[in-house]
């Protein structure tokens, strides 16, 4: 029987160590990064503007994926969790086109009713090919 391995990425400092969250996980030639909101490095948000947020949680993840010798163009598919579609879809739109290229991956948006702080408006979550 194989065991699979499986390898935590994580910036220092960590802004997710204290919920008992990894940032990504590496495994079977994946990254998955866990889910990104518009947070500085302390975890404070950023901003109560949804673009500074959205390119926050972005930065986020190019930063994640950094760790782990990846890039944006290894990502696969993006998970985008937002609170409001109607104000916001054509922002999320402009994020894509700032952090994605061709061919752009799979992706899933979403509204939902809340994220885990109440000033959050976007989550967004990827998985990438692992170098």
């Amino acid at each position: 029987m194989t065991v699979q391995r499986i390898k935590k990425i994580s910036t220092t400092p960590d802004w997710y160590a204290p919920y008992k969250i990894s940032q990504a996980i590496e495994a079977g030639g994946l990254l998955h990064v866990s889910g990104q909101a518009g947070i500085d490095e302390r975890g404070n948000t950023v901003s109560d503007d949804f673009l500074t947020q959205g390119r926050q949680a972005f930065a986020n993840i190019e930063r994640v994926l950094a760790q782990a010798g990846a890039g944006m163009g290894d990502v696969v598919k993006v998970g985008i969790f937002v609170t409001d579609m109607a104000a916001n879809l054509d922002q999320v739109i402009q994020l894509r086109e700032e952090f994605l290229s061709e061919p752009y991956p799979a992706d899933t948006l979403l509204e939902v009713s809340s994220l885990a702080r109440p000033d959050w408006q976007i989550e967004v979550e990827v998985t990438a090919l692992a170098r």
